[in-house]
């Protein structure tokens, strides 16, 4: 066996060892990278655009959900950052979702929340084109999460509402904690890291992590 046949199989044998310690099942799920957005109720639309409905941009992975052609001017205390994309469809509550880099650069002290629950979160400002508007509880970073469909609930043995980790193993791979399972029939199985987690692991949209159980 050469050094190099003999370096790579040691270092097989290594991952799988490390992968059953942590108690990698084998299932990967894509990622996605969320860069900040903004997601807005109709009422919040109509002052910021001056019309109804949305333009679509193109659609994501998510059935029925797609990035908007229309963007706002997202400002804090200490800064802006322009041309924040807006995502749709519209939802019943406005919110802003930043990585901490992007918070911290505003000048915003954004808590960690689930995407939709907003007690607690923090002020922002967004300006349109046809209006400007202030959310006195609309910035967050969004909680690590984790789609899918009900058949891959069951697949798994999870449930909506449940914790899990996942691994990537790279270069400068790792585990992240806690990722709320989130289960309807439309999902599609992926999950959603922000840029900063994306950087820190090496990880970019398309690759995949597997699943740890428990969170």
């Amino acid at each position: 066996m050469s050094p190099t046949t003999e370096a790579r199989l040691i270092a097989e044998i290594t991952r799988r060892v490390i992968s059953k310690a942590l108690g990698v099942d084998g299932s990967s799920v894509v990622v996605g990278v969320s860069h900040r957005h903004v997601h807005l109720t109709g009422e919040h639309f109509r002052e910021l655009f001056g019309r109804a409905d949305m333009t679509v941009y193109r659609p994501v992975r998510q059935r029925g959900e797609f990035a908007a052609a229309e963007r706002v001017t997202v400002s804090g205390p200490r800064g802006h950052f322009a041309n924040v994309r807006v995502m749709g469809p519209f939802r019943h509550c406005s919110q802003v979702e930043l990585s901490f880099t992007d918070a911290r650069a505003l000048g915003i002290d954004a808590p960690v929340l689930d995407s939709g629950t907003l007690d607690g979160a923090a002020p922002v400002d967004l300006e349109g084109p046809a209006g400007r508007i202030h959310l006195p509880n609309g910035a967050i970073v969004a909680g690590r999460h984790i789609h899918m469909s009900t058949a891959d609930a069951q697949r798994l043995g999870l449930s909506d509402g449940e914790r899990v980790n996942l691994h990537v193993d790279a270069p400068r791979g790792g585990t992240l904690d806690h990722f709320l399972v989130r289960v309807k029939d439309s999902y599609v199985f992926e999950t959603h890291l922000d840029s900063d987690e994306a950087n820190a692991l090496g990880l970019k949209t398309g690759d995949r992590m597997q699943l740890v159980r428990g969170g």
